[in-house]
């Protein structure tokens, strides 16, 4: 299993709720008029319009209590058209005919919370005459000085649904700890460590997923691969600064899994196409390089890297289910051994290859033991290297139990023990029927969007290309195999105040804590910008939120990475610039 497939178990979910409603589902646009000039040189330099979708909206309001603070806040559920780069370039001879070929776009769907402008913490409420909003042209997206928080999944191609519904939006669905949730009815409670106390929050889902859509021709190949997937991003949150009135204000990319790969992308070309700085960048659950996926690394024979970041994970997936041989009684020492171990005599191991002798074997074997609860010939016979589905499916088999992938805190029953990999992760079937379900009934209910449309989990995705134009290069430069760690190093160094976040969750076998700190210490920048990047990890998994207490940390950590960073001094003119 791909990391690109972080939540793809979630389709197991019958989606099958009705909710009493109006539908606002997405209309094809009436039929243009007939133009007032016929003329061949009007035909060939009329730029097409939008024929699939149009934006939709639907308000409604709410409150929440975070930290004892309580806060009333306005929220939008709605869609945005964006359309691929370059979508509006006509040819000067021979426009294309839309009706049979119409270019392809997106109606991407987002949630927007505002804290209400009658909220004495709010801030003042944007006055037109003050911030030069045109009449009719901006609507009122809460107060401009509040930093904004622009919020997605990953997958590719996740709904926010997870980080929505269990982390940043200002109700919480209620799941179980560490194992599977009980069916309906889910829990469904106030969020207390909703981001609102200090961000306003954009959801955003990625085209095809949720209530988004595409169409066109080539859609697919318009919007699903790691270049269109940013560019989509990038129009869509230029697209919502401008109609909410929120230029202006402090901005911040939050990102999970995939969508750590998208944020790095998308920073970079927000800041060189768009010209728009952020303040922040807050990461969860990294990927960047994906030559260090944890997946299938055997199929990238010679990189041997990804054994060597993933083995503090497996050494905290098997201290939890108290598999290790001589258990430590606290896992933080532990990982600082087994990451010492696996960047020095376990890497000079794997990198000798066939030099490598039987009792040199025989000594790694026993060591990678001590820190997995492997069984030694186990390890021999996998030559050393356990990829993230083997252990898995080994770690706990002798109970016919799998280990979870993206959160190693679950289990549940083997599906078959004479395979080699786990068939699934039991982190998703444990608590992905309670996000889905509570969030079809809450998008309806609440914030009376939806009607009859089908929400879904994830865009149906046959092929995702996973190929990278590097910023500066060539379309005929391509990665073979997306390596997004440039992009996020040139957007650091464009803008040397922009400061990174990176989360992660101990118990994550999908994208390993490890990972992502080896990723930010090989970034190509000045020492001197290491400084602007922070690192915060917790007693976790993939989605760090699913355990209580370590989303209660997160929110702490999170909330005042955005108070420290979303205030700077204005600039004030001096008596030489004024006029």
């Amino acid at each position: 299993m791909r990391p690109w497939t972080c939540h793809r178990l979630a389709l197991i979910v019958v989606l099958g709720i009705i909710v009493q409603g109006v539908s606002v589902r997405a209309a094809e646009s009436e039929p243009d008029s007939k133009p007032a000039d016929e003329s061949p040189t009007a035909k060939e330099h009329a730029k097409p319009e939008p024929k699939h979708f149009k934006p939709e909206q639907q308000s409604s309001k709410g409150s929440v209590t975070v930290g004892g603070q309580h806060i009333d806040y306005d929220a939008y559920a709605g869609t945005l058209v964006v359309h691929p780069k370059d979508w509006d370039d006509v040819p000067q001879n021979a426009p294309p005919d839309e009706d049979k070929n119409p270019r392809p776009e997106a109606s991407m769907f987002y949630v927007a919370y505002f804290k209400s402008a009658g909220d004495k913490n709010a801030g003042n409420a944007r006055k037109s005459s003050e911030h030069g909003a045109p009449a009719g042209g901006v609507l009122a997206g809460g107060a401009p000085e509040r930093p904004i928080t622009f919020i997605f999944n990953g997958g590719p191609g996740s709904s926010t649904v997870w980080l929505h519904m269990g982390a940043w939006g200002p109700k919480r669905v209620v799941t179980a700890d560490d194992t599977h949730t009980p069916a309906a009815p889910y829990g469904f409670v106030n969020n207390a460590y909703s981001l609102l106390d200090v961000s306003d929050l954009v959801f955003i889902d990625a085209p095809g997923a949720g209530f988004s859509r595409i169409a066109g021709k080539d859609r697919e190949k318009a919007f699903y691969g790691v270049d269109p997937d940013a560019q989509a991003f990038a129009n869509f949150i230029v697209e919502f600064l401008s109609k909410y009135g929120r230029w202006n204000s402090p901005k911040y990319i939050f990102g999970e899994s995939y969508g750590t790969s998208r944020a790095a992308a998308l920073i970079n070309l927000l800041e060189t196409e768009n010209l728009v700085d952020f303040n922040g960048v807050i990461l969860l659950s990294q990927i960047l390089n994906f030559d260090n996926s944890a997946d299938q690394p055997e199929l990238n024979p010679g990189i041997d890297l990804p054994y060597q970041l993933m083995l503090p994970s497996q050494a905290a997936a098997a201290w939890y289910h108290h598999k290790l041989p001589d258990q430590p009684a606290e896992l933080a020492p532990l990982l600082k051994q087994v990451e010492a171990y696996a960047m020095n005599e376990y890497a000079a191991a794997l990198s000798a290859g066939a030099n490598l002798s039987t009792e040199q074997r025989a000594a790694v074997a026993a060591r990678l033991h001590e820190f997995t609860g492997l069984p030694v010939d186990y390890i021999l016979r996998a030559d050393l290297r356990v990829n993230g589905p083997e252990f898995e499916q080994t770690l706990q088999l002798d109970t016919g139990t799998t280990t979870g992938r993206l959160d190693a805190r679950f289990a549940g029953p083997t599906i078959d023990p004479l395979n080699k990999e786990a068939d699934y992760d039991p982190l998703t079937t444990s608590i992905g029927s309670a996000y889905v379900s509570v969030f079809n009934d809450y998008v309806r209910r609440d914030l009376k969007y939806g009607g009859e449309q089908e929400f879904r989990p994830l865009a149906e995705i046959k092929e995702w290309d996973l190929k990278h134009i590097i910023p500066g290069g060539q379309p005929g430069q391509q990665q073979a195999l997306a390596n997004l760690m440039p992009d996020l190093a040139i957007a650091m160094k464009l803008n040397p105040g922009l400061h990174v976040m990176l989360n992660g969750g101990y118990f994550d076998i999908g994208t390993p804590y490890f990972e992502g700190i080896y990723e930010m210490q090989h970034l190509t920048i000045p020492a001197s910008l290491q400084k602007n990047i922070e690192y915060a990890y917790y007693n976790s998994g993939h989605m760090v939120y699913a355990h209580e207490d370590a989303l209660k940390q997160m929110h702490s950590k999170v909330a005042d990475f955005i108070r420290r960073t979303s205030t700077s001094s204005a600039m004030t003119p001096s008596a030489t610039t004024a006029h």
